[in-house]
């Protein structure tokens, strides 16, 4: 039960949707801290498209048998690959210098196989965007939800972060592209929003969307971070998801104000309970 907490992410909404009242008041959106990462994996290299179809497979990092086997890993026995495309190049004059030149024609699948299918040699890791996750608040609540996290190189790609789920709507993974703790607690509002059964829809839906960006504001402000929360960016992608459906923008929200208000109750119960226990175990 999401009951302790749920008052307090009413009355923090209540204070942001006054604000939203004046959004030429609001402060400017933050910019976005992109996240580079500097280990070297091939899979950084393909398009984004197929980093999104790797990450949407469940992992982190994909590679092909030969490319594993140089990496010091095998892949395990029974495991099955998965398709990426891959384009087919072919040689041929170009007319304006005289020289060979090669020139993409179509795609073609290629099959990779995830870390996570793979034993053998540890690889590398990049100890910065480590040291990153590991300083992200309530990292413990995402942890006791079994949620893998992890980072991306977020300037090229189309989104700042994703939140994976499984057919049966437990969380699987959240991964980051960006610094901003407003992207982190968008994805963690998912995640809440998923554990309570709520996120049925698919895609970019404009009420899970306002559901994680006001989410994270409330959830924030709570915590303390007030400038993180950017009340300026969540104004902003709350009202471009609410024009498209043709619905003010704080309609919109009061609408989805309730289960906004449950999932960030059930993060912050979640997060009290493992205060708790931890605590409980050091007097021990």
């Amino acid at each position: 039960m999401t009951v302790k907490f749920y008052g307090k992410a009413e009355e923090a909404a209540n204070v942001i949707l006054g604000a939203f009242q004046n959004p030429e008041k609001l402060p400017r959106a933050l910019a976005p801290i992109f996240i580079k990462r500097k280990d070297d994996l091939p899979c950084r290299k393909w398009s984004w498209n197929n980093q999104f179809l790797t990450a949407m497979m469940g992992h982190s990092d994909a590679r092909g048998f030969q490319q594993w086997q140089s990496a010091g890993r095998c892949v395990k026995k029974g495991e099955k690959c998965f398709h990426i495309l891959s384009p087919v190049m072919k040689k041929i004059d170009d007319k304006k210098t005289g020289e060979k030149k090669m020139i993409p024609v179509g795609f073609k699948a290629t099959p990779v196989f995830g870390l996570s299918q793979t034993d053998g040699e540890p690889l590398p890791v990049d100890e910065e965007n480590r040291e990153f996750i590991d300083s992200l608040p309530l990292l413990n609540v995402a942890k006791e939800w079994n949620l893998e996290i992890d980072t991306f190189s977020g300037e090229t790609a189309r989104v700042l972060g994703w939140f994976r789920f499984d057919a049966t709507g437990e969380g699987k993974a959240i991964s980051v592209g960006v610094k901003n703790l407003s992207t982190w607690a968008h994805e963690m509002i998912h995640a809440s929003d998923s554990r309570l059964g709520n996120l049925t829809e698919r895609g970019q839906h404009w009420r899970s969307e306002i559901v994680a960006e006001l989410g994270s504001a409330v959830l924030l402000s709570v915590l303390g971070f007030e400038h993180d929360a950017d009340l300026g960016g969540c104004w902003d992608y709350v009202e471009r998801y609410a024009s498209g459906v043709e619905i003010e923008p704080i309609v919109a929200c009061g609408r989805v104000l309730k289960r906004m208000c449950d999932a960030v109750a059930l993060i912050l119960d979640t997060a009290e309970k493992l205060a708790v226990v931890e605590v409980t175990a050091v007097i021990a």
